[in-house]
């Protein structure tokens, strides 16, 4: 599966990188017919609480499924948006 990290108004570190693509491959051992997910970091308001947003758009199968959450950090925003993802895979599966 292609990963895609677009960070806005600031540069995403590797080890922030690494995170993504090693949860990245984890989803796509679940499911096959993903192709790319597309992964979108930004600050929504500096110097405040939960204020790290993380949106996800995974491509592949029949329908494109996004996700977008907000945390204190860019890895439980993460984390937050896949299980939202996975929820909406499993009932994409059950309506097949």
């Amino acid at each position: 599966m292609k990963v895609t990290v677009k960070s806005i108004h600031f540069d995403a570190t590797e080890k922030l990188e690494a995170f993504i693509s090693k949860k990245a491959e984890k989803i796509a051992k679940h499911n096959e017919e993903l192709t790319e997910m597309e992964v979108t970091l930004k600050v929504v308001k500096p110097e405040t609480a939960l204020n790290k947003e993380c949106a996800v758009k995974l491509k592949g199968g029949d329908a494109d499924l996004f996700a977008s959450k907000i945390a204190d950090t860019f890895e439980e925003a993460y984390d937050l948006a896949l299980d939202a993802l996975k929820r909406q895979l499993e009932k994409s599966k059950g309506k097949k």
